[in-house]
């Protein structure tokens, strides 16, 4: 094994925290991970980690160094792609977005292992911002705007959204017509893991956005608590359409000022800034993006 084998190990070492899972994710015996670790070390003459029973952690010789490894890995393999032109291949983590993987994505997914018979896929479903370096995972696909100025966003596709409240409810509390209506309403809120903080309603009013937030007797964190809170009357929600569309042919809910829609969700893959787009992210997200414009969602 040579020295930018060595690094391999190292960077996934550091970033999983873990001689065992990096071992596991590299498919190569725990002891060979160690064996490799010590050695780079005795040929820098410097700890690289700090090893305990419970954790593994960079030494602050070792993070420089890691950025350093980082770096050199990620053009080795750019310099190789260029030219090789062989097909993307290895093992790719992906965390997908719950309700977005069950409705468009799974269900075709034979068409991606067809295009890329070499690519072995991990696939995760979240809902939650995912650590990717911590975790292991290469990237991910998520609804809204971005909140980590860590990651890099390919921006795929953009989702219609509508703003609904259960029949039972509005029987209740009467159909807003205009924006000043809503002061007698409640919503549900959806509660940001991140932040803990509600996101606010947005009506798009003469090509200006308006936020407001309203009373709410429930708080969700989740994208199918969300829709179910709606439907059993808990108060207004903004979904994107594709979410309740059976609800809505149904009558279950009802759409609410129609003329003063939310703006569309945008639909993006992330990945870290620290790393290089791999060749199996770059192919996975075009396909992802092919999926999304073929029922009707396309990148704008």
């Amino acid at each position: 094994m040579d020295r930018f084998e060595e690094m391999r190990v190292f960077v996934r070492i550091a970033e999983r925290q873990s001689f065992t899972q990096a071992a596991d994710d590299l498919q190569i015996p725990r002891a060979t991970v160690t064996n490799l670790l010590k050695r780079m070390e005795q040929r820098l003459a410097t700890r690289l980690l700090e090893r305990t029973t419970r954790t593994v952690r960079l030494t602050p010789d070792g993070d420089a160094h890691y950025r350093r490894c980082v770096r050199l890995l990620a053009d080795l393999e750019e310099a190789e792609e260029a030219f090789r032109n062989t097909a993307p291949k290895g093992l790719l983590r992906v965390n997908l977005q719950g309700t977005l993987a069950r409705y468009f994505i799974v269900p075709v997914l034979g068409d991606f292992l067809t295009r890329y018979p070499q690519i072995e896929l991990n696939l995760g479903e979240d809902d939650r911002l995912v650590d990717l370096v911590r975790e292991g995972v290469d990237c991910v696909l998520r609804v809204g705007s971005l909140q980590d100025s860590s990651m890099v966003a390919r921006r795929i596709a953009w989702l219609d959204q509508v703003t609904v409240a259960s029949r039972s409810y509005l029987a209740a509390r009467g159909e807003p017509a205009v924006l000043a209506d809503l002061s007698a309403h409640r919503a549900v809120n959806y509660v940001l893991s991140v932040t803990g903080k509600p996101l606010p309603l947005e009506f798009m009013v003469e090509g200006e956005l308006h936020e407001l937030y309203l009373d709410a007797a429930v708080s969700v964190s989740g994208a199918d608590l969300y829709a179910g809170a709606a439907i059993a009357g808990m108060g207004i929600v903004q979904v994107p359409r594709y979410r309740i569309a059976n609800e809505l042919a149904a009558g279950t809910l009802q759409i609410v000022l129609p003329d003063c829609p939310p703006p569309p969700m945008p639909v993006s893959v992330l990945y870290p800034a620290s790393r290089q787009l791999s060749s199996r992210v770059r192919v996975f997200a075009q396909w992802l993006q092919e999926v999304f414009a073929a029922v009707g969602f396309a990148r704008v």
